[in-house]
């Protein structure tokens, strides 16, 4: 009885706890955080803060809000968005939630170091908008608002 404990509990198992181990602190290690998913190819800019990527799927930007079809800057947003992500591949990073009521992921967009839903914001063509629980940039996105106000980009212009 005591041979079958001690091996249950032994080198080999050991081994394979502190390889699991090394894993989970090499993933949670600083700076590994921002790119969770992997690259995957814009297939199609749908609006101002909504994407489709390879296999179909709806990326809904979190943190941001761009106009609609009936509002001013909507056409600007759209073109926006299409310079910054269109045929590209993005990484994508999640928040607290997968997905929103529409079933469309929800996920902070990354072309090579620039954060997509930050720049559109910044450049004044999206809103910063909280959506609780994900606010992980959420100060962040109130700063480039802010920004984009004080030079009077986009949707901040007076036009």
């Amino acid at each position: 009885m005591f041979y079958v404990t001690r091996r249950r509990f032994g080198f080999w198992n050991k081994g394979r706890l502190a390889i699991a181990l090394a894993l989970v602190l090499t993933l949670s290690a600083p700076g590994c955080g921002r790119v969770t998913e992997g690259a995957s190819l814009v297939t199609r800019v749908i609006d101002g803060d909504t994407i489709e990527i390879e296999g179909g799927y709806r990326v809904r930007y979190i943190g941001i809000d761009a106009p609609e079809k009936a509002e001013s800057y909507y056409w600007e947003a759209l073109q926006a968005n299409r310079d910054l992500v269109e045929g590209k591949k993005v990484w994508l990073e999640k928040d607290v939630e997968d997905r929103d009521r529409y079933d469309r992921l929800l996920r902070y967009v990354w072309v090579d170091n620039t954060m997509v839903n930050a720049e559109l914001v910044r450049l004044g063509y999206a809103y910063s908008y909280s959506y609780p629980p994900n606010v992980k940039y959420q100060t962040y996105l109130l700063q480039m608002e802010q920004e984009a106000r004080e030079h009077k980009r986009g949707l901040w212009s007076g036009g």
